[in-house]
């Protein structure tokens, strides 16, 4: 299977019971499960109790405790309300008996009304820009490259690519073009699905921009502790979005960043953002 085909295997969760759904983890090195992953899975369990007319429109996450990947993770789902408009989902993830993650979202018809977004930032388009550099990928430590090398899903064009060289970014601004490594199907809710797992990709490491580190330092200690997602334009995950991401704030050993992604034509297709445990490790 590729890599896409498996991500898709992996959001088509088991139906175990009216608003219960049991969903897998892929067999990787990861000792612990990835964050966007549960997200991904979550919203999936929501869109399964929600009539299909109505897509996502927006998700409040907070991870509770570290998912263990040689388990399962169930999802139960509690349909909060079905109003005229909208419709709201709140589901818990259980692992080991225990609460790991839960999550509200939001469901609405689609309506027209006002209209105005932010502008894309000015940045090469992918297509001149490698996933990654050859110079640059062979002076990254060795954790870096090799997350890099292998095959994933979502595709990572980085325009910054010189942070991974331990180089600070002045503005504290990094933006990355993202698209699946391959087709998806033609269901709307499919896609915000794979961009919600997308989404939590790279936006705790933006927290260290500023600092010229990155997550996969081994004396930085990390963990996406919330995660928000508005959905406010179609889009397809398959085809390149840019991922404009920035970091208002590192303190309290806490960094929060946030994100614009964008259609290639500058169209705002969702927002997020996310606060992160970010420490130096420390010495035992």
């Amino acid at each position: 299977m590729s890599a896409v085909d498996d991500l898709l295997t992996i959001l088509d969760l088991e139906q175990l019971e009216v608003n219960l759904f049991r969903g897998r983890s892929p067999q990787s090195r990861w000792q612990r499960v990835f964050g966007g992953q549960v997200i991904g899975q979550a919203l999936v369990a929501a869109s399964r109790t929600v009539e299909t007319a109505r897509l996502p429109h927006s998700l409040h996450a907070y991870f509770l405790l570290g998912g263990d990947p040689k388990v399962p993770i169930v999802y139960e789902v509690d349909r909060i309300r079905d109003g005229k408009s909208f419709t709201t989902r709140r589901v818990v993830a259980i692992q080991h008996g225990d609460a790991i993650f839960s999550m509200s979202a939001s469901f609405h018809v689609e309506e027209t009304g006002f209209e105005h977004q932010a502008k894309m930032p000015d940045v090469p388009m992918p297509e001149k820009l490698p996933e990654l550099p050859p110079a640059a990928l062979a002076a990254m430590p060795e954790v870096i490259r090799r997350f890099f090398e292998q095959e994933r899903p979502v595709e990572l064009r980085p325009v910054e690519f010189e942070r991974y060289l331990g180089k600070p970014s002045e503005d504290s601004r990094f933006n990355v073009w993202i698209r699946t490594t391959g087709p998806l199907p033609d269901d709307l809710a499919v896609h915000s699905c794979v961009l919600a797992y997308a989404s939590d990709m790279m936006l705790l490491d933006t927290s260290l921009v500023p600092h010229g580190r990155t997550v996969f330092d081994k004396r930085i200690m990390a963990a996406s502790l919330d995660h928000a997602l508005w959905f406010h334009r179609p889009f397809r995950a398959d085809e390149w979005l840019l991922y404009a991401q920035d970091t208002p704030s590192t303190s309290g050993a806490r960094g929060f960043s946030r994100g614009l992604i964008f259609r290639r034509d500058g169209t705002l297709i969702a927002s997020v953002a996310q606060e992160g445990l970010i420490r130096e490790r420390r010495e035992i």
